[in-house]
């Protein structure tokens, strides 16, 4: 069987487009929106609002693209070989984590040094001083933290993702394994990919959503907020998975993908849209039912007070039809995971569902109630969409699209679920 895959022309015209269109949106938005100055208390909020939105999405993608090598660890640890038959896909996804991590960290050292207060308010030296909550936290919400932090996490991202695609690969190259090969081979895997999901843990997980995004609003804080990161964006690695594979099946490859695997790739869909649900309510739920101002902040300039709609209840609400209403009743049948097109159609929905959420999360510490999706949100979205369709297309028309041999083939082409 052919298991090499050559970019058609229609693919490298929308990569193109798209980055092109992405490139135009950022030139648009630095010569409507001022980047260079600063927005401090409310001054030019048009330059606010140029690097709330570069932060939201880059922070968004970067993220959602490596949750597509925690898919691969965390099924190498637990012996999966359902996923052989499509494990290049998301190999081919995660290669993007280099390019959209340097893009990441240089716009968030632009914030950083460039003393974006608008951003990050504990930029502010005197503010710190005198804010006995943010004197508390400027142990490590600091410039010097920051950066070590961020450089490292996205460093250790690409070389363990690396080394997990760089094992696959020599498969290919070694040829057959027998048992001995293939148990050690086997083992050599789960150890770095035990390695990445510590390093998953401690960041994804953890600390890097408190530093680049919760500490927009540095005062409030949640303890479910990770996990409610971690959730959105790996429920939209799961989806962007499931529309490579879905494109590349309707070009007459993935030979050995059934609709056994689109349905538990619609599972994953389905059951981490209602895990995402599930930190969403906790989250909301608890801070309603205390009502403690220092809590409540947070969810007021979203949505509101009983007396007075917020800037973003639309926007809020919708989030939550998106990304828990539409996945709930559309993808709870078995049949409706086996149909590729409604499958695709909830993937799309669910990608775009969670960059609103990303969004929400982004501008109501930064720009407040000045917030606008126009050509300028939607075209740095399409920058970086064109980038992860750039580097995964690049990615799988070098390499084999099968894992040839890889010792749970077998039991992938024969899978059933």
């Amino acid at each position: 069987m052919d298991h090499q895959f050559q970019l058609p022309g229609s693919y490298k015209k929308w990569t193109y487009g798209l980055i092109a269109v992405g490139v135009a949106a950022l030139i648009y938005g630095f010569i409507m929106f001022h980047p260079l100055e600063h927005g401090h208390h409310g001054q030019h909020v048009e330059s606010t609002r140029f690097w709330a939105v570069l932060l939201q999405n880059s922070a968004f993608f970067l993220l959602v693209v490596n949750a597509a090598m925690f898919f691969i660890c965390v099924t190498t640890m637990a012996m999966a070989g359902w996923v052989v038959a499509f494990r290049r896909v998301s190999e081919a996804i995660s290669s993007v984590v280099p390019i959209l991590g340097v893009l990441t960290f240089i716009i968030l050292m632009a914030i950083v040094f460039g003393g974006r207060t608008d951003i990050y308010h504990w930029l502010d030296k005197e503010a710190v001083a005198n804010d006995h909550i943010l004197n508390g936290k400027k142990g490590f919400l600091n410039p010097t933290f920051f950066s070590i932090w961020s450089f490292l996490t996205i460093f250790l991202w690409w070389f363990l993702g690396k080394k997990m695609r760089s094992l696959s690969l020599k498969s290919d190259k070694e040829g057959h394994m027998d048992y001995e090969t293939g148990k050690k081979w086997v083992w050599n895997n789960t150890v770095w990919a035990s390695l990445y999901c510590v390093v998953f843990t401690l960041t994804v997980a953890s600390t890097i959503p408190w530093l680049w995004l919760m500490s927009i609003d540095a005062h409030w804080y949640s303890t479910m907020y990770s996990w409610y990161t971690f959730a959105s964006t790996f429920v939209s690695g799961m989806s962007l998975i499931a529309l490579f594979v879905i494109y590349l099946k309707n070009r007459g490859q993935l030979a050995y993908v059934t609709d056994e695997h689109l349905h538990d790739l619609g599972k994953f869909m389905f059951a981490f849209s209602v895990f995402w649900t599930y930190l969403w309510f906790s989250q909301y739920m608890l801070i309603w039912y205390s009502n403690q101002p220092e809590e409540t902040k947070y969810f007021v300039e979203r949505i509101g007070t009983a007396t007075k709609a917020g800037p973003y209840k639309a926007i809020f609400f919708l989030n939550l039809i998106l990304n828990f209403l539409c996945p709930l009743l559309i993808l709870m049948k078995k049949g409706s995971k086996r149909n590729w097109t409604l499958v695709t159609v909830m993937a799309v929905l669910i990608i775009f569902g969670h960059w609103i959420d990303f969004f929400q999360m982004v501008m109501p510490g930064t720009v407040h109630e000045h917030y606008g999706i126009g050509f300028f949100e939607i075209g740095t979205a399409c920058l970086f969409i064109g980038l992860i369709m750039w580097g995964t297309g690049n990615y799988l028309s070098k390499h084999s699209l099968l894992a040839k041999n890889h010792p749970f083939l077998k039991e992938s082409m024969i899978h059933h679920t």
